[in-house]
C-alpha cells in the first residue's frame, strides 16, 4: 500500500516524533513549529451477538430417569363394575339383576420420554399405556382385559433471572386415545375414571421434576466462560496490514431463547467496546467478573473506528513525487511566466491548529533568468466533505529562505494556481487507494473466522469517512465500519 497504516502506539509515535525533528533541525528560524496533539484511537459500542447453543437432550434423559416406568398400579374390588338390569314390565322398571361386582387389577406404564420444540415451547410427550383386568365378575367371567393408550403432553416454559437462574413452568394435558375398557353383557365396562384419579397426582410429579430439572441447567457457567474470553482481539484482516477489533466486554444481555427440534438457542449478546488496531495484534483486556443477566431485545450491531493514519515519514516521498513528476514541464507563476522547478528534499509533519507543515528544498530557474535555491515552507490545512476522500487545502501559508536576487521567487512559486493542489492530489489519491483496499480485506476477512473456540461471523454493511486532520504523529482519516457480528461458542476442550 502507498501508506503506512498504523496502531498510534507510544513507540511508534515516539519515534516519529525524534525522526521529524531530525529531519528538520536545520533553519528551524523559518520552519513553524510542530503540533503536539496526537491521532486519537476511537472507541465504540457494539452488541455481539453470541448465542448458547445446547441440545435439549440433557433435559430429556433427566425426565426419563425421573419418571418411572410404571406410573401406577391398582388391585381392589368395585361393588358396581355392571349397574343393576332393569326392564319394564306392565310399564313399571322392574329390576331384573343385581349390580355385579368384580375386582379391578392392572397397571399403567410410559414409554420413552419425546422432547419437541414449537417456538418458545419445550414440548415433552410421554406415552402411556393402560392395561386394567376385571375380575371375578359378579361369578360369572374369569378375567377379561382392557387396554388403553393415552398422551401426556408437558407444554415447558422457563426464564432466567438477573441471577442466572433458571425457572421453568409447565402447562399439562393429556387425552385417551383409546380408553380401557371390556364388553360384558351388553355393557361398556370404561375404567377412564379410576385411571384419571390416578393419573392426577402422576401430572403433578411431572410439572415438579420439570421445574427441577431445567432449574439445573447449567447455564451461568457457560455464560461466564463466554464472557471470560471475550476480553480478547479478533483479527480482521492478517496482513498488507494487520488489523485486529479488540473487544472489552461491558454488559451480558438475553434476549430470549428459541426451540427448534432437539435443539435449543439461548439468545445472548455481549455489549463491548470496540476499537481498530492497525498494528500487531493487542494485548488482551483484562478480563472482569462475569455481571448480573440483563434482559432486553437484541439487535446486533458491529459499530468500529478503524484509524487511516500516513505518517509523515511515509508522506514526505509521496509528496516528493507528486512534485517531481509536475516539474517535467515549466510551472506558470503570474507576473513572471514559466518557471523551470526543481525540487530536492522535502520533509513534512504536523502543525499546530491541525496543519501539515511541508518543507521543500527546490531550484527555480525563470526562463531566461538566473536560478534560485532554497526553502520554503508551506503550511495548510488539510479538509475533506464527510464521507469523501477527496482532500483540498485551506488557510495556505508560504514561508521561505533563498540565495537569489529574487528570492521572492520561490515563495511565489509555492503560492502559484494549483502548487497546493499538487500536494492535495497525492494525498487524495493514496487516501483513496487505501482505503478502498483496506475495506476489500476486512469484508473478505470477517465474513468467517476462527478463533480459538469462537467461530467469528460478521457482516460489513457499511463503510463511513470521516473528517480528515492533522495531528503530531500522522494525518488521520477516520473510517467507521458499521455491520453486524455473530460469536459461536464451541469450546475445544
Amino acid at each position: 500500500m502507498g501508506w503506512a497504516i498504523f496502531h498510534l502506539g507510544r513507540l511508534t509515535s515516539g519515534v516519529l516524533l525524534v525522526l521529524a525533528l531530525s529531519s528538520c533541525s536545520k533553519n528551524r528560524d523559518d520552519a513553524p513549529d510542530m503540533a503536539t496533539d496526537k491521532a486519537p484511537i476511537p472507541t465504540q459500542k457494539s452488541l455481539i451477538a453470541v448465542p448458547i447453543n445446547a441440545s435439549t437432550a440433557s433435559l430429556q434423559h433427566a425426565l426419563d430417569r425421573a419418571l418411572p416406568r410404571t406410573l401406577w398400579t391398582i388391585n381392589r374390588k368395585e361393588k358396581k363394575c355392571v349397574e343393576p338390569q332393569r326392564v319394564k314390565l306392565f310399564g313399571k322398571a322392574v329390576k331384573v339383576t343385581p349390580a355385579i361386582s368384580c375386582t379391578i387389577i392392572g397397571a399403567v406404564t410410559r414409554g420413552a420420554v419425546i422432547l419437541r420444540g414449537e417456538g418458545n415451547d419445550i414440548v415433552a410427550d410421554v406415552p402411556i399405556h393402560a392395561r386394567i383386568s376385571a375380575r371375578d365378575v359378579g361369578g360369572l367371567l374369569k378375567g377379561e382385559t382392557a387396554t388403553g393408550s393415552a398422551m401426556v403432553h408437558a407444554r415447558i416454559r422457563f426464564d432466567i433471572n438477573e441471577n442466572w437462574q433458571a425457572r421453568g413452568t409447565a402447562r399439562l394435558s393429556y387425552g385417551w386415545t383409546t380408553p380401557p375398557g371390556i364388553d360384558f353383557l351388553g355393557q361398556r365396562i370404561t375404567f377412564t375414571d379410576e385411571a384419571d384419579a390416578k393419573l392426577k397426582p402422576v401430572l403433578a410429579d411431572v410439572e415438579r421434576t420439570l421445574s427441577q430439572e431445567i432449574a439445573k441447567l447449567d447455564i451461568k457457567s457457560q455464560a461466564a466462560a463466554i464472557w471470560r474470553q471475550s476480553f480478547t482481539s479478533l483479527e480482521l484482516n492478517h496482513e498488507n496490514p494487520p488489523v485486529w477489533l479488540r473487544l472489552t466486554p461491558q454488559r451480558i444481555i438475553y434476549g430470549g431463547y428459541h426451540i427448534d427440534g432437539a435443539k435449543s438457542r439461548l439468545n445472548f449478546a455481549i455489549e463491548a467496546v470496540t476499537g481498530a488496531y492497525i498494528s500487531a495484534r493487542p494485548a488482551d483486556p483484562a478480563a472482569t467478573p462475569l455481571p448480573p443477566l440483563e434482559k432486553a431485545k437484541i439487535n446486533p450491531q458491529l459499530d468500529v473506528h478503524i484509524p487511516v493514519l500516513a505518517q509523515y515519514q511515509h508522506l514526505s516521498p509521496v509528496i516528493l513525487r507528486a512534485l517531481v513528476k509536475r516539474s517535467a514541464r515549466p510551472i506558470d507563476i503570474p507576473g513572471i511566466g514559466p518557471v523551470h522547478a526543481q525540487f530536492e528534499k522535502l520533509i513534512s509533519y504536523g502543525a499546530p491548529d491541525g496543519k501539515i507543515a511541508v518543507g521543500i528544498t527546490l531550484k527555480a530557474t525563470p526562463q531566461g533568468g538566473q536560478t534560485t535555491s532554497g526553502k520554503i515552507w508551506v503550511t495548510a490545512t488539510p479538509v475533506n466533505d464527510v464521507g469523501s476522500p477527496t482532500v483540498r487545502f485551506t488557510n495556505l501559508g508560504v514561508t521561505g529562505s533563498t540565495n537569489g536576487v529574487g528570492g521572492d521567487l520561490l515563495i511565489k512559486l509555492g503560492n502559484s494556481p494549483g502548487f497546493a493542489t499538487l500536494i492535495a492530489d497525492a494525498l487524495t489519491q493514496n487516501f483513496t487507494k487505501d482505503i478502498t483496499e483496506l475495506q476489500d480485506k476486512i469484508r473478505r476477512a470477517v465474513d468467517l473466522r476462527h478463533e480459538g473456540d469462537f467461530i467469528v461471523r460478521a457482516g460489513v454493511e457499511n463503510f463511513e469517512i470521516g473528517q480528515i486532520r492533522a495531528y503530531a504523529n500522522g494525518v488521520y482519516l477516520p473510517v467507521r465500519m458499521v455491520g453486524h457480528a455473530t460469536v459461536d461458542y464451541r469450546p475445544t476442550r
